[in-house]
């Protein structure tokens, strides 16, 4: 079975399907999945999502026996309202030596709170806890993006301690000579630092698939610890790469019609032919289609024209 995994259906807004498409969505069986997307692609146990420590070990191979939080670089714009994360790790294109830089200054900072900082890679950067560190709920970066600072930051008696270190790391920051020199050739400054993805290893992850193409950070990292096949997502559909059950996690798309010419109709193709036995659209609302060769023959019921209005 090939799963697509897509953005909640109100994305796709009014925009239509082809014809052939909505007849076939509304020929497949339709359910409702009772988790949340990735808790459904992947079993993690304990329960959670500790994404710092397994890119860690992705990263370094050391995360064993620790907790870890993740201390991404970061962009924040002042505004008139307080401040936005607009940027973090990878966007801001550090090398080795520019993240090596700017974690000199910091390596003692932290060190003397007893949360050594590393950064295996230049847009990965890692804070080493005490097994069994009490934290405050950290947003994921991409949660967080474009929105108020206030509003994200860790809250509570726990936060306090992580929003005064993120004080002094941004004034570290702020003074470091490398800042300089980005804003004089137009890029963005390294000022602040984002916390995310707290945890230790966990004891399992398995999945009902295979192969899973993706690049969210969270599931690959993941994935990955379950041993499964992970790859960066592909522009489009081309043919089984492997055996067994896969998914191609598409929650970026924005373009039915583009959704349609690169996924839909070349996986409708691979199933007439035989290649895939099933295809499941797996939405982010919750809402799932499975379709397979056997419901040609439910030619009663009318196509879907959108996702607008659409049954579960």
């Amino acid at each position: 079975m090939i799963t697509l995994l897509l953005p909640p259906r109100e994305r796709f807004g009014g925009q239509r399907l082809s014809v052939d498409m909505g007849r076939a969505l509304a020929r497949g069986d339709r359910s409702v999945r009772g988790t949340d997307a990735l808790s459904d692609v992947l079993e993690v146990l304990p329960r959670g999502w500790p994404v710092a420590a397994a890119s860690r070990q992705r990263d370094a191979g050391d995360a064993a026996n620790a907790m870890w939080l993740r201390a991404d670089p970061a962009y924040v714009r002042p505004d008139i309202n307080g401040a936005r994360l607009l940027s973090y790790g990878q966007a801001l294109g550090l090398d080795a030596q520019d993240a090596a830089a700017l974690l000199k200054p910091l390596k003692p900072l932290f060190g003397d709170a007893g949360f050594p900082i590393d950064a295996p890679v230049p847009s990965r950067w890692y804070l080493r806890l005490p097994t069994g560190a009490k934290l405050p709920t950290f947003a994921a970066p991409e949660q967080a993006l474009g929105a108020d600072l206030f509003d994200e930051l860790p809250q509570g008696s726990e936060g306090r301690r992580w929003r005064a270190l993120l004080s002094e790391a941004q004034v570290v920051l702020h003074n470091h000579p490398l800042n300089a020199q980005r804003a004089a050739a137009g890029l963005a400054p390294v000022n602040s630092l984002w916390f995310w993805g707290a945890g230790a290893l966990p004891d399992r992850v398995r999945s009902a698939y295979a192969h899973i193409a993706s690049d969210d950070e969270t599931l690959t990292a993941l994935a990955a610890l379950g041993g499964i096949d992970v790859t960066a997502k592909p522009a489009s559909w081309s043919g089984r790469t492997s055996t067994g059950n896969a998914l191609f996690d598409l929650r970026d798309a924005r373009d039915l019609a583009v959704l349609e010419r690169d996924w839909f109709a070349p996986l409708r193709t691979s199933m007439a032919a035989g290649e895939v036995k099933r295809l499941r659209l797996d939405f982010d609302d919750g809402a799932r289609y499975e379709l397979g060769p056997s419901q040609r023959w439910r030619f009663w019921r009318r196509p879907l024209t959108s996702f607008v209005g659409a049954d579960a």
